[in-house]
């Protein structure tokens, strides 16, 4: 609060921040009694960390160092382990004079390549030329949320699938838009394309419905009868045969976003 009192001259805004930092938490429902911090995700929480922790950026900055963070998320980045360990070193003095203490266990001085930040990660493309990827963490929490909103056995219709998946694919895709990693947004495209004409043949039941609706939509009598006679094997048939059938722009008539 002191430190504040020194950027904020509104005691209203004051006493609305102490407000907020006093209140408890609900656990269970029940309110608990909070001592220090302030709850994870809250708002208030980056505005106090970039607060505090200015001291520190301006420090970084006036020793000419490269560095990135983001509330209590910082990387910075030097030439050698040798120069790292010295950075690590006087940051546990900083910190230490901020009353913070570094969380050891997801600290480190290592390799940029290969460290997740706010879910992006480095890799080192042709020409030694450095890019941004999406983390592998980040690309497998993707994926299990699509699964829950693509689950075969909630009984939706393919056009309510979509409505539920577009808000979440498009704040993906603006949020990781800087990946530069046009294979994994195929070939996620391409998974999610899959996933979906599972959904559309499960819907269809019967194998005479599949057979007639395959058919309209112009599939090869062949591949719409051998489909048909397998009519619950819904991820295997709707695999490379049926991508001539359930095309790009028929998922563009649906509004389903793309990733790449």
């Amino acid at each position: 609060m002191d430190r504040l009192k020194r950027r904020i001259s509104d005691t209203a805004v004051l006493r609305l921040i102490r407000a907020y930092l006093n209140a408890g938490i609900m656990d269970g429902g029940v309110v608990v009694e909070r001592q220090q911090g302030t709850p994870q995700g809250g708002p208030l929480s980056p505005l106090l960390a970039n607060v505090l922790l200015d001291e520190v950026d301006k420090a970084l900055q006036a020793r000419g160092y490269c560095f990135a963070r983001y509330a209590d998320d910082c990387n910075v980045y030097v030439g050698s382990t040798k120069a790292g360990e010295r950075v690590m070193a006087w940051l546990r003095t900083m910190y230490g004079r901020l009353k913070l203490q570094i969380n050891e266990a997801k600290s480190a001085v290592c390799s940029a390549l290969g460290r997740k930040f706010l879910g992006y990660e480095l890799w080192v493309a042709k020409g030694r030329e450095v890019k941004y990827a999406v983390a592998y963490k980040a690309l497998n929490n993707f994926k299990a949320r699509v699964r829950q909103l693509t689950g075969r056995s909630r009984g939706r219709s393919v056009v309510q699938v979509v409505e539920e998946l577009r808000p979440y694919l498009l704040g993906w895709k603006a949020y990781f838009g800087l990946a530069q990693t046009p294979r994994v947004w195929r070939e996620l495209d391409e998974w999610l394309r899959h996933r979906m004409r599972a959904i559309q043949l499960k819907q269809w039941k019967q194998g005479t419905t599949m057979y007639r609706e395959l058919l309209s939509l112009g599939a090869p009598r062949e591949a719409a009868q051998r489909v048909a006679a397998n009519g619950r094997r819904w991820w295997r048939n709707s695999g490379k045969a049926l991508n001539s059938v359930f095309t790009i722009s028929w998922f563009d008539q649906l509004h389903l976003p793309r990733l790449s």
